[in-house]
């Protein structure tokens, strides 16, 4: 597999070693923290301002992420409701074994989220 040419990915980071858990795998909370940040950063730009995580739906780990993993998160849009976005969070990841590089799904989610305005109630998305 190899990562998507018409595509660009909403975040990309590398997997620390602060992020381990107790079998030395990275963390499934920290991966999905990234995801619920790209995909509120791509559900933003959508809706023109502020949203709000209100759900996270069919989360699957797919295989581990390593320390070193270079983590790449693609987003691309379900549907548009009237106060809601639902999104396809896609995570990738490169992961090099001396002199080897191999890419895989390591992740996918659909979350929804609710654009608000500044009181912090939904907010009517409009699509140019």
């Amino acid at each position: 597999m190899e990562l998507p040419q018409d595509k660009h990915a909403v975040l990309r980071i590398m997997a620390r070693p602060s992020d381990v858990n107790i079998a030395g795998d990275i963390f499934g909370g920290w991966l999905m923290s990234q995801c619920d940040i790209a995909g509120g950063i791509y559900a933003s730009r959508l809706a023109g301002g502020r949203v709000v995580t209100v759900a996270v739906n069919n989360f699957q780990f797919i295989a581990p992420v390593l320390v070193a993993d270079i983590v790449s998160i693609y987003v691309d849009t379900i549907r548009i409701g009237t106060t809601s976005i639902t999104v396809k969070v896609t995570v990738l990841i490169e992961r090099r074994d001396g002199k080897n590089e191999t890419t895989m799904k390591v992740a996918e989610a659909d979350i929804v989220y609710v654009h608000i305005d500044e009181n912090r109630q939904p907010a009517a998305i409009t699509q140019e």
